[in-house]
């Protein structure tokens, strides 16, 4: 059988350049990619050397947002200092909640300004 990797999500946000500095703040990411999108959007790549996050904008507005959980329910970040990521969430001005200690970690959730939520864990 193959092996793989996700080598990258791609998710809709207001505003791509907020997003992009929360996500290398957050995760120590780099910008690696931005530029022109499917139907006059704009898409900026925030990761790693070998995966990343895709953060697009329509040209035009959304008819409306997706409810939560619909069609996504979270996305998982891993962090090596939890602590320190709840601190960052916090300065963006976004609430941390759902802290739980179980194994095969810490983690905590928090929703970005257009409803997505993420869960930042650490294994440390």
């Amino acid at each position: 059988m193959a092996s793989a990797r996700l080598e990258h999500a791609n998710i809709t946000v207001s505003d791509p350049d907020r997003s992009a500095a929360l996500l290398e703040k957050l995760c120590g990411w780099h910008e690696r990619w931005r530029g022109p999108a499917i139907n006059n959007g704009w898409t900026i790549h925030v990761g790693s050397d070998t995966d990343y996050v895709a953060l697009y904008t329509p040209g035009k507005p959304q008819a409306a947002p997706f409810a939560k959980g619909v069609p996504l329910n979270h996305v998982g970040l891993l962090v090596d200092d939890l602590d320190a990521a709840e601190a960052v969430v916090k300065e963006a001005g976004l609430t941390p909640m759902n802290h739980a200690d179980y194994e095969p970690g810490r983690r905590f959730y928090f929703f970005d300004w257009d409803g997505i939520e993420f869960e930042v864990v650490s294994y440390g």
